[in-house]
């Protein structure tokens, strides 16, 4: 839910961010005016109860001959209160519908545009070059014994594998190194449920544009998660939090699920764009105007973890046409493929500023004493996506990987992976 009094009072705010996501401008008109109405049916109802509560004293107060008309009267007024009050109760409906529709407002210097309409901040390390012909991470995979694509789309169908031997090694690898860092950074570690109530995934703005991505049991009424972002975000819903001696800071460990609906013939091969895959995902409840601080702190960590895996990366301000329903800004941090000679996205991190917390009702205390919603924000810290950079940046000849050195001690000292066919 975007912030209504910046709905009153600076609408062309509203337009503009719009405009840049490509959205529906008449949108904002249109809540504007059910606003407008909103307030106007409160206002009339409030009038009448108040007119009723002294009407009441009246009837209590008058002489035995007049107390038959005044509560004939009264019997009409409460008719009309009752009647006011449902229009009030519409008119409120209507208006949380509109402005439930809007995205949250895009910040300052967000790009606008569409998924090609990005800015690269800036690239970072030496791209691989190699004096043998590279293989790709699956081929790859399948000479380490690491990856079994066939017999995923034999259990479960297509987009789905397994990770076996050293591939499954290497994932917990790089999730238990995530946390590691996440704990040095004083992030609290959670393994959130994956499967959430409706208010839950709409409060995180995951039911808008993207709804048919997301997994839904309808016998239980419950939907499986994308990302551990979403239990995150409402393991405080309907609490006034304390961010009085710094953000709350956590980091989920979870398996997430997406359809991936609308790829069709995109990303087939390998485990790059998959329905089911696991992720540590940092998320910070922060005071609103420490936000953005946070939001490069969450950056900075993400780039710490590929500069120490030795992985050559870009980071990318996401075009707002690209961002989702919740984010007011969106950093993409892309690692080389060298196979694809190209960056792929392997990380993200955004700022949601005060939007989730408002549908979930996430607040905390002002120094002034009234509570304000909370921001939050999300970012990446590993995912299964990110074995197919490492696999084919540190390929060697003859199909093995040289392990990072800071990944060997959470492999037992392993320092290459060796083909076994």
């Amino acid at each position: 839910m975007i912030d209504p009094q910046l709905l009153r009072e600076n609408p062309d705010a509203l337009r503009a961010s719009q405009r840049a996501r490509g959205d529906s401008v008449e949108l904002i008109d249109r809540a504007v005016d059910a606003d407008a109405a909103r307030r106007s049916a409160i206002t009339e109802f409030e009038a009448l109860r108040a007119e009723q509560n002294a009407h009441g004293k009246l009837v209590a107060k008058a002489p035995k001959e007049e107390k038959a008309a005044l509560v004939a009267a009264a019997q009409q007024l409460a008719s009309r209160v009752k009647a006011a009050q449902a229009a009030a109760a519409d008119a409120d409906a209507a208006f949380a519908e509109l402005a439930g529709a809007i995205a949250n407002p895009v910040l300052d210097g967000v790009p606008p545009g569409g998924e090609d309409d990005y800015v690269v901040l800036r690239e970072v390390g030496e791209k691989r070059s190699f004096d043998f012909e590279p293989l790709d991470h699956l081929a790859l995979g399948e000479r380490l014994d690491a990856i079994d694509m066939a017999r995923g789309a034999k259990v479960s169908g297509a987009r789905f594998y397994f990770l076996k031997g050293v591939g499954a090694r290497l994932e917990l690898a790089l999730m238990n190194l995530a946390l590691d860092r996440a704990l040095a950074e004083g992030f609290v570690p959670l393994i959130t449920p994956t499967l959430v109530k409706p208010s839950v995934m709409s409060g995180t703005g995951f039911l808008g544009a993207h709804a048919d991505e997301v997994y839904f049991l309808p016998d239980d009424d419950l939907y499986l998660t994308g990302t551990s972002e979403v239990a995150l975000a409402g393991y405080h819903a309907d609490e006034i939090v304390d961010v009085s001696n710094g953000p709350l800071r956590y980091a989920g460990w979870s398996t997430c699920y997406r359809r991936e609906a609308g790829s069709h013939g995109k990303d087939t091969r390998g485990i790059i764009r998959v329905h089911q895959f696991n992720k540590l995902e940092m998320f910070s409840y922060i005071v609103p105007d420490d936000a953005e601080a946070e939001h490069e702190r969450l950056l900075a960590m993400q780039e710490g973890m590929l500069k120490a895996l030795g992985l050559s990366y870009r980071v990318i301000d996401t075009a707002a046409g690209d961002l989702g329903t919740s984010a007011a800004r969106k950093f993409d941090v892309e690692a080389w493929v060298p196979t694809q000679n190209a960056y792929r996205e392997l990380t993200s991190t955004s700022n949601c500023t005060t939007f989730q917390a408002r549908r979930l009702d996430i607040r905390y205390r002002t120094e002034a004493g009234p509570t304000a919603p909370v921001a939050t924000l999300n970012g990446t810290l590993a995912t299964t996506r990110w074995i197919v950079a490492l696999l084919e940046t540190h390929q060697q000849a003859a199909g093995s990987v040289a392990v990072p050195d800071v990944l060997r001690p959470y492999l037992g000292g392993l320092e290459v992976l060796e083909p076994v066919r």
